[in-house]
């Protein structure tokens, strides 16, 4: 069976990171551009750069870090459990503090890189990123493959922190959720539940619904929608699971 996991946030800061993390996949997706999609790694790079602009990132990290690293020193002291792949963690958590002690301000170098800065300026403009518009991003287009190519290693080990960092943190928080059944009868489902970041909503394909999420971290509820508008409101129950983390 097809499934499809759908995560919504229940707070700012999931909100955030979840977009973060989606800018940063598209990043290391499209960072082996040819010239005519080198755009979709510069769109990407822009947005990301924006948000971190308008967000503490950096503080809210190192705050999730040392909880984590609080939560697995606790975890040590249970029998039965992986102590080598906690003490692991440990290190590689006592490492990312290590680094952002010493990162004022997380991707600066790419805010100040004057290359990036007139490329983004453009971005916002349609179609402004023309070659009469951007002529020394033309040339550059032209340049060997592999020129580009290690301009781009270098852009990227500025978010090297931030992508590994907050990887690390998700995967933590999606662990903390375990996928339990429901069923949503008249495509409405309720839930009040204590403090909760992130909720995961995984249907069946087949089903064609997609969820409607509202409300904060300990009360939420849930509304299937059809993908098709001319369908009906879907069928009296739909079976989901659910996880909360």
């Amino acid at each position: 069976m097809n499934d499809i996991i759908f995560e919504h946030p229940l707070n700012e800061k999931m909100r955030t990171w979840l977009r973060l993390e989606f800018l940063l996949n598209q990043i290391n997706k499209h960072c082996h551009f040819q010239e005519d999609d080198a755009l979709l790694f510069f769109h990407a790079l822009s947005e990301l750069l924006e948000i971190i602009e308008r967000s503490d990132i950096r503080s809210d990290l190192i705050k999730e870090i040392e909880s984590q690293k609080q939560k697995l020193t606790v975890w040590l002291n249970v029998d039965g459990v992986d102590k080598e792949l906690i003490n692991g963690l440990l290190i590689k958590f006592d490492s990312y503090l290590t680094q952002f002690n010493a990162t004022i301000r997380l991707g600066q170098a790419l805010k100040d890189d004057r290359f990036i800065t007139s490329i983004r300026q453009r971005l916002m403009i349609p179609g402004g990123c023309c070659s009469f518009d951007l002529p020394f991003f033309y040339l550059w287009l032209k340049l060997p493959v592999e020129s580009r190519a290690q301009q781009v290693q270098k852009w990227l080990k500025h978010l090297s922190l931030l992508d590994e960092s907050l990887s690390s943190c998700m995967q933590l928080i999606r662990q903390l959720g375990e996928f339990k059944k429901f069923i949503c009868t008249n495509n409405f489902f309720q839930e009040t539940n204590g403090e909760i970041n992130l909720i995961r909503i995984r249907v069946s394909l087949d089903k064609k619904v997609y969820p409607q999420v509202s409300g904060h971290m300990s009360r939420y509820s849930v509304r299937f929608l059809p993908l098709e508008t001319c369908e009906n409101s879907t069928t009296d129950t739909i079976e989901f699971e659910l996880a909360c983390c």
